[in-house]
């Protein structure tokens, strides 16, 4: 097996100077792109990529994901904009539709989620475009507005490439047609997945495209330890948060609906009660955990990571749910496969 585009993902861990001790590592292994995600309340995704693109000079700087529903347009542009003054040409955008509870928790009314998302990415490819315009629609309103640039910037449009973090079809679908790629879910059977291919193409076709040019990388979670029950339960952890927490994540990965209501009510909802992710990991089975992501040695994790590359993605994006970062780099890094 050849594996020539790998990624690197970050979540919410581990430290920020550890991170950028990471970044720089896994460019100078070959990795095609640092992925970092906004999860939770835990770390704002902008910030660090602007830590990540001064010590870099080749890797792809990706938002994987934020969402589209706290940043108005004018302000996503300003800041992808920014971080391709720093970064010229490296940066993806990567956006999805939040979740909630957690949008609920700060006010927002999540409606209609593929509307509003169609309406967000086209103005904000507008704006990155430096078109000056207005739109009102039933989301986005931009008023005789154009994105201005830092002093002595040359007014040309920015190349920042917009994908969406699709779970749903349909949403998936309008990834395919409007979207310059897709960043596919994390936790996601390859069966799913495979149906996520399906939709993408769907979309391409819809807009007159085809999938040979169109960008699908995915999300694929992994723990690494030569004991296969070491790496098992440092999945499971998360796992069990994941699906307790976000129930999307739990109705794409095929779970019963009235285990999720056990493991939400076990855990104490968002945010968990104290203890209560560890009461509620004994709902969660091997065969659950094996099905949605990787736990175990160097070689097997090879192995899975090609079913879902069957499945049609383009490249595994690779986030560590074990804490031995620098020896899944080295050992997953594109030439060593």
């Amino acid at each position: 097996m050849r594996m020539d585009r790998v990624g690197f993902c970050f979540l919410d861990r581990p430290s920020v100077a550890k991170q950028i001790a990471l970044v720089q590592k896994i460019e100078q292994l070959g990795y095609e792109a640092a992925w970092v995600t906004e999860t939770r309340l835990a770390r704002e995704a902008f910030s660090v990529l602007g830590a990540f693109a001064a010590v870099t000079s080749r890797i792809k700087l990706c938002t994987g994901i934020v969402n589209s529903w706290n940043r108005n347009p004018a302000l996503m542009a300003m800041t992808a904009a920014t971080l391709d003054e720093i970064a010229p040409g490296r940066v993806i955008c990567g956006l999805g539709a939040y979740w909630d509870p957690l949008a609920w928790k700060q006010g927002i009314e999540r409606r209609k989620p593929v509307s509003q998302m169609r309406e967000y990415l086209i103005a904000l490819r507008r704006l990155l475009n430096l078109e000056e315009f207005t739109f009102e629609g039933e989301f986005v309103q931009l008023r005789d507005i154009s994105l201005d640039l830092g002093h002595g910037m040359a007014r040309e449009p920015r190349p920042v490439k917009l994908y969406i973090g699709p779970t749903g079809p349909i949403m998936t679908q309008l990834s395919g047609e409007i979207a310059d790629g897709a960043l596919l879910n994390g936790l996601l059977s390859v069966e799913y997945t495979r149906g996520l291919v399906e939709n993408l193409g769907i979309g391409a076709a819809r807009a007159g495209g085809s999938m040979d040019d169109y960008d699908r990388p995915q999300l694929i979670n992994i723990s690494m330890s030569d004991d296969p029950e070491q790496a098992l339960e440092s999945t499971r952890y998360l796992i069990t948060k994941y699906l307790g927490q976000q129930p999307h994540i739990g109705k794409a990965a095929g779970v019963e609906p009235e285990l999720l209501q056990r493991i939400n009510e076990t855990m104490g909802g968002w945010p968990a009660r104290p203890g209560g992710v560890e009461d509620a990991t004994k709902l969660v089975s091997d065969d659950i955990v094996n099905a949605l992501t990787i736990s175990g040695n160097v070689s097997h994790i090879k192995d899975r990571v090609q079913e879902w590359m069957d499945a049609g993605i383009s490249y595994p994006v690779l986030l560590p749910l074990s804490d031995n970062y620098d020896e899944m780099a080295a050992k997953l890094a594109p030439g060593e496969w």
